[in-house]
């Protein structure tokens, strides 16, 4: 099972008893996987999801909520393009009548074609409903091992961006961008991705994903901590091997003897000791010097190396 479809599970078993709730759910859930269908001036819906536990929470919802004679079927869906559950409203009177609950009716009978339902979200919990509404509709998440990315897929602009909206007046930063004539609003912060599934009360989903992203972090700061030592490593092997050559050439072309004393001390602690760090050799000489000093000396000595190279 995807971590997407345990998230989903996860919400989708939270328990809603307040009407007001619901609707800001249903608000949520019917732009983003609800089908509206016209035949013989009458009207049918339908449901569509693949995830069980959100189409029961639908079903559950129409059925104590509203009373409506509903029809779960487990079809092809060509919406989806694969097999998913299909919750069916044949009824045109309690079709219109839940659209008209849901503010997707303005008037008499004019629909609204972009679906934007204000009045059932005005407080912090119907907010959250309506953000949870939407995620068990359209929505996905990366399974943190993998990435990091949430997003909800809208069909309707309008739609889209009210989402948009709505997410980030709780401080998110989510966007839009288009995708095969759709609208995807998304995440890809792994902390805002974390409290917007505590948000929408995923919280056994939350833990499970913090414990993935730390383990990935530990993980990162161990590679990152390696490669640089890694690094430093090499870089401390390639100083000491230019050093080496160096002291090998003024020793072959003028004696070592024949150089500063200062600089002499240095050369021979390098060449008996090749893997000695600048500060090893600082503590070793007698007296004591500093390791800019040492560093110092060394620079001296390629000044030499090269006016004999001719550089």
């Amino acid at each position: 099972m995807s971590f997407s479809s345990e998230v989903k599970n996860e919400v989708a078993k939270i328990k809603v008893d307040n009407y007001e709730i619901i609707l800001s759910e249903l608000a949520g859930i019917t732009p983003m996987c609800g089908v509206l269908n016209f035949k013989n001036n009458k009207i049918s819906m339908e449901y569509i999801t693949e995830n069980a536990s959100v189409a029961r929470r639908v079903f559950t919802f129409l059925r104590r909520s509203f009373g409506f004679d509903v029809e779960v079927k487990n079809a092809k869906s060509t919406q989806l393009k694969k097999n998913a559950f299909i919750i069916y409203i044949s009824q045109d009177e309690s079709c219109r009548l839940l659209l008209d609950e849901l503010k997707y009716i303005k008037g008499a009978s004019v629909f609204m074609i972009s679906y934007v339902p204000t009045d059932l979200i005005k407080t912090v919990n119907e907010k959250k409903a309506y953000i949870r509404g939407a995620f068990l509709g359209a929505g996905s998440i990366t399974d943190p091992k993998k990435g990091y990315h949430l997003e909800f897929v809208s069909e309707n602009e309008s739609n889209a961006y009210f989402l948009m909206d709505v997410i980030n007046e709780f401080g998110f930063t989510s966007k839009i961008i288009m995708r095969k004539e759709k609208y995807i609003v998304y995440i890809k912060d792994s902390e805002q991705i974390s409290d917007i599934l505590s948000l929408i009360g995923a919280y056994n989903s939350v833990l499970k994903y913090e414990n993935i992203r730390v383990i990935k972090e530990m993980r990162n700061n161990v590679n990152r901590i390696v490669n640089c030592e890694t690094a430093n490593l090499n870089k401390t092997v390639k100083s000491s091997y230019d050093q080496v050559e160096d002291i090998k050439l003024i020793d072959r072309e003028i004696g070592l003897e024949n150089i500063d004393d200062d600089l002499k001390k240095v050369a021979t602690l390098r060449l008996n000791n090749r893997s000695m760090s600048l500060n090893d050799i600082a503590n070793s000489i007698d007296p004591k010097v500093s390791k800019s000093t040492v560093n110092y000396r060394f620079k001296k000595l390629r000044k030499i190396a090269n006016n004999l190279r001719g550089v």
